[in-house]
């Protein structure tokens, strides 16, 4: 039996991040989740990678 678990990937999430948040930011984000059908870690992914792209387009 494989020592692995879990499904394979091509793109393994290897790295952890805790962040504090207040009730409201909490409440926020559980309306995403239900809202969209994603993940807690999803919906952060794609904060993330929004504000990423509004940076990169100010830069050029």
């Amino acid at each position: 039996m494989s020592p692995r678990t879990g499904r394979p990937t091509d793109n393994p999430k290897k790295h952890e991040t805790r962040i504090r948040m207040s009730d409201e930011d909490v409440k926020i984000l559980e309306y995403c989740c239900k809202a969209t059908g994603k993940s807690r870690s999803d919906i952060i992914r794609e904060g993330i990678r929004e504000v990423y792209a509004k940076l990169k387009n100010k830069k050029q």
